[in-house]
């Protein structure tokens, strides 16, 4: 595997290359918006970030794979390194001028997550994580990163909850089992997206779940709240950022939780 530090200084810096593109077109009355096969929306900034960022990648990693959300995989296919990008998460609220998106960079080595950097601009909020060495967060409220942990809290009793939009969780039949489970839970809301797992890694809530979802819109998040000391799994239990749901948690919650929403 490379070196951590030379991995996460590369990821940061395809994080300042993709702010630079998503804030320049955000809110920008002449942004171009298509709809894709799925009927999910898709803009111009998300294809110019992925194009801008795989151009980069092929520069400085030549020998590297890449799997993006709007051009699917290319390069090696036999290599043991795949960067994961999802050039803007949350692409329904960018597209209505809503702030909270985030690009999404992960590098998996050997089928193992090692690096990863989740950035917010417009909320003017970024995290990252090296496998071993931490995750970490910088907002315009202190000079230098901090530290992140998950909080302590032991009862789903004393647990703040964030779940995507109801609509998914209707359309996928677990409407009764979320609904369940934010009765068991001191307070719950729907921040959605990746904002809800990076809440999680700060300690500021205990669970955060999705009922569909894709490996870019985990890889990244998966890691941070793992090197935060939470937990991330999808619903069958299974520790893994593929499984089209995931639950992550501040650990201390995760079976009590999981068990309500797996039904």
């Amino acid at each position: 595997m490379s070196e951590p530090a030379d991995e996460i200084s590369l990821a940061l810096e395809l994080a300042d290359v993709a702010d630079a593109i998503t804030l320049s077109r955000f809110r920008a009355a002449d942004l171009v918006v298509e709809t894709k096969p799925d009927l999910t929306p898709v803009s111009e900034a998300d294809r110019d970030v992925e194009q801008a960022l795989r151009a980069r990648l092929a520069g400085e990693r030549p020998d590297d794979a890449v799997l993006g959300e709007e051009y699917g995989g290319s390069g090696d296919t036999a290599s043991t390194r795949r960067w994961i990008v999802d050039p803007i998460d949350g692409t329904k609220g960018y597209v209505r001028g809503i702030a909270s998106w985030a690009t999404l960079l992960a590098l998996e080595e050997d089928g193992v997550l090692t690096t990863a950097v989740v950035s917010a601009p417009a909320l003017g909020c970024r995290w990252w994580a090296s496998r071993g060495s931490g995750a970490f967060a910088q907002d315009g409220l202190q000079a230098q990163p901090r530290r992140l942990h998950v909080s302590g809290v032991r009862d789903l009793a004393d647990a703040a909850l964030s779940y995507g939009g109801l609509e998914e969780w209707r359309e996928t039949g677990r409407l009764q089992g979320l609904l369940e489970l934010s009765a068991r839970c001191w307070r719950s809301r729907g921040y959605g997206d990746f904002w809800s797992y990076m809440l999680v890694a700060e300690g500021a809530l205990e669970i955060g779940l999705d009922p569909t979802v894709s490996l870019w819109d985990l890889a990244a998040p998966m890691l941070i709240v793992q090197e935060a000391g939470g937990s991330f799994t999808d619903f069958a239990g299974t520790v893994t950022p593929g499984g089209g749901d995931a639950i992550a948690s501040n650990g201390l919650v995760h079976d009590a939780a999981r068990a309500i929403i797996a039904g």
